[in-house]
């Protein structure tokens, strides 16, 4: 049997495509208008609903819920959000510290909010493991290590290479960080359980629905205008498609695979009995989750980006991007050389200029957004939806400041990425660099960063 490649995901092939729902039928009017029927739209419209049940809200799909990196992603719901030391320097270490505590919070909120909804996304909380295989890699994992100790998580644990085998045995692992703020999931099961929830909730999803353009108080489509006070743009990776934004958050590519299978011998030889979400301190990262039918899936970079801000079409990855992903596997579990890679895709994820989650709203124009996550979007998400809400309620007068209102990500404002061929030609040099330093830091026996590496992450903004 050959690799399927595409399909949107391997989450989908599983689960199967869901049963349309209609495309807006025209001109129409709501209380608050979401673009996009990814986790953020789907969130927003549920806490705001919940909040205030007799809001009038529409969620506007180009394709269906769940069609972008919601339904691609490899199932992290973890404690991770990009920004936070950006965030330190700009407010204040105690205002990072919070949000890091926010967001703790939040893989326990989206965990209950799946148990009182009925919502079966195959959830295991096994928290998250991150593992060395250089001595760099080492040197920067014990430096993360007491970065997160300084941010509050004091259940966090650090391990050596005997410890780290016998929570699994990755080939070469001289270390590994473990949190408990984490979980797998299965992705696709998780947005359509909750596009289910938001609809019995009352909130009215138009799918197939492309918005062209978002002017305040309007989301303008080939099927009609919505018209609303409220407009929240929550469409990630796919931002650069809207009129007007073609430089605000880049589409960045992320890739994976799926095993076949495993057979009880292949997994007693690999341990990861905890089923942990796995992630290395590669400069251009892995991500893996055990799943629960007994695969394994694993993601990173392949092409990172496609020039002019393009997406995909529906998955599909580049062979040698299969491959590449494919040497990873074996990489890190040897034994496993022989079994085949049933399905591989892609997806984009938002990048902002200066690698920052953000919430805003624009209490002048009744404009909002959510995202940058940067590939942590599983949890963050849920945050932000929260966020949106209790932001709008202020606005309205419904409530005053919450605590997730005076959060730092809260109306940080991000200058656009550079005109093309500019940032085409950033991406490629800066991905080409973060793979050279991987492969010299695996070979070499220094447990200093690689130094092309170190002035990458600075030009990019990275870190």
């Amino acid at each position: 049997m050959s690799t399927v490649n595409g399909g949107i995901s391997f989450w989908y092939a599983q689960e199967g495509a869901p049963a349309p729902r209609e495309p807006l039928p025209g001109d129409t009017t709501a209380d608050v208008c979401i673009v996009g029927g990814g986790y953020t739209g789907l969130w927003t419209a549920y806490y705001l609903k919940k909040a205030v049940p007799f809001l009038n809200i529409t969620v506007l799909e180009a394709k269906f819920c769940g069609y972008g990196a919601s339904g691609r992603n490899g199932g992290w719901l973890y404690n991770g959000i990009a920004g936070r030391a950006r965030y330190a320097k700009l407010h204040g270490h105690e205002a990072a510290l919070r949000l890091q505590q926010a967001m703790n919070a939040t893989v326990t909120e989206v965990v209950e909010v799946c148990e009182a909804e009925k919502i079966d996304a195959d959830l295991h909380r096994g928290g998250v493991l991150e593992v060395a295989l250089s001595p760099a890699q080492l040197a920067r994992l014990k430096e993360f290590h007491e970065t997160e100790l300084s941010y509050g998580e004091t259940d966090r644990t650090f391990h050596g290479a005997r410890e780290t085998a016998e929570r699994i045995r990755v080939t070469g692992a001289v270390g590994s960080s473990w949190t408990p703020h984490g979980a797998r999931l299965h992705p696709v099961k998780l947005v359509k359980g909750l596009a289910d929830a938001v609809e019995a909730l009352g909130v009215t999803i138009h799918e197939s629905t492309p918005v062209t353009e978002i002017k305040p108080k309007h989301a303008i489509t080939p099927y009609g205008t919505v018209r609303a006070p409220y407009v929240l743009r929550c469409t990630e990776g796919f931002t650069a498609s809207l009129a007007g934004q073609r430089r605000t958050w880049l589409p960045m590519n992320s890739s994976m695979i799926t095993t076949e299978p495993l057979t009880d011998a292949q997994w007693e030889s690999i341990g990861w009995e905890g089923r942990e979400t796995l992630g290395d301190m590669a400069h251009a990262y892995m991500y893996a989750q055990r799943t629960a039918d007994g695969r394994i899936a694993l993601g990173g970079r392949g092409v990172p980006y496609r020039y002019g801000s393009k997406t995909d079409n529906d998955g599909r990855t580049q062979p040698q991007t299969v491959e590449a992903l494919r040497e990873i596997l074996i990489r890190f579990f040897p034994q496993l050389a022989g079994v085949r890679v049933d399905h591989a895709w892609s997806g984009v994820l938002g990048v902002p200029r200066d690698w920052c989650a953000t919430v805003t709203l624009d209490r002048s124009t009744g404009l909002g957004w959510a995202g940058g996550y940067v590939g942590s979007g599983v949890a963050t998400a849920n945050l932000a939806a929260r966020t949106l809400r209790d932001l709008i309620q202020q606005d309205s007068g419904q409530s005053g400041p919450t605590d997730l209102t005076s959060l730092p990500w809260v109306n940080h404002k991000v200058r656009k990425w550079e005109p093309e061929p500019l940032r085409w030609l950033a991406v490629q040099t800066m991905y080409a660099a973060f793979r050279g330093a991987d492969r010299r830091e695996l070979t070499s026996h220094t447990a200093t960063t690689d130094p092309v590496a170190t002035i990458a992450d600075r030009i990019s903004g990275r870190h």
